[in-house]
């Protein structure tokens, strides 16, 4: 009794059910092939396999197309005012423009105003150092052989930086760079300077102390 049921109705059965399974494989699995090609080559292996993976997930053989170019074309720029959007780059150009000029006027400024005050710096220096310049000159006039060389070299060095020597005298007197402290008659006329008793300096253009000068007329 036994055999005939293995050799009868159930194996027939169990037969007939296989087979119905293996045909529903392979036409699933010939759906998620024609869904896998339907998807665009731009997508991509990474898409492929997405679509088999919610295939698997839902056992639902019918996946929808995915198509990026129809994608982008739903996007809607019939609203896009370009002419607006001229304007504000113009107007943000403008804008970035005067910034760096602003910027570079600023550096400018900068510039100038920290080389004024290191000249300034360096000028109370070498108004520090006239004293010494004059004691120089005194001794020179003692002992010009020996007192000479160090008092040109002084010069020199402070020459390089800036400093130079007013060479007034025989030139007409002018108060900007001379005070006439002694004056003693002449002809008459317009006064000269007709002898310097203090050297007067100017620093880098600027007069450092004026000369104390004689004068006649």
């Amino acid at each position: 009794m036994d055999g005939d049921m293995v050799d009868g109705d159930t194996g027939d059965t169990d037969g007939d059910r296989l087979d119905g399974l293996d045909g529903d494989a392979t036409e699933r699995a010939s759906e998620i092939d024609d869904v896998t090609d339907s998807i665009p080559r731009s997508a991509g292996g990474h898409a492929v396999h997405t679509a088999q993976e919610m295939s698997a997930e839902t056992g639902d053989g019918d996946v929808a197309d995915v198509d990026d170019d129809d994608s982008r074309s739903d996007i809607d720029y019939s609203d896009v005012d370009v002419e607006q959007l001229l304007t504000e780059r113009e107007q943000f150009r403008g804008l970035a423009q005067r910034v760096q000029a602003d910027f570079d006027n600023y550096r400018k400024r900068a510039t100038a105003q920290a080389q004024v005050d290191a000249d300034r710096a360096t000028g109370r220096l070498a108004e520090a150092l006239l004293p010494v310049l004059d004691a120089a000159e005194a001794a020179y006039l003692r002992h010009p052989e020996e007192i000479g060389p160090l008092l040109n070299q002084m010069l020199s060095e402070l020459k390089k930086q800036g400093l130079e020597n007013l060479d007034l005298e025989g030139r007409p007197f002018d108060p900007e760079v001379a005070e006439a402290v002694a004056h003693e008659s002449g002809e008459g006329g317009e006064p000269v300077v007709a002898e310097v008793l203090r050297s007067g300096y100017t620093w880098k253009g600027r007069v450092l102390r004026p000369a104390m000068v004689k004068t006649k007329d």
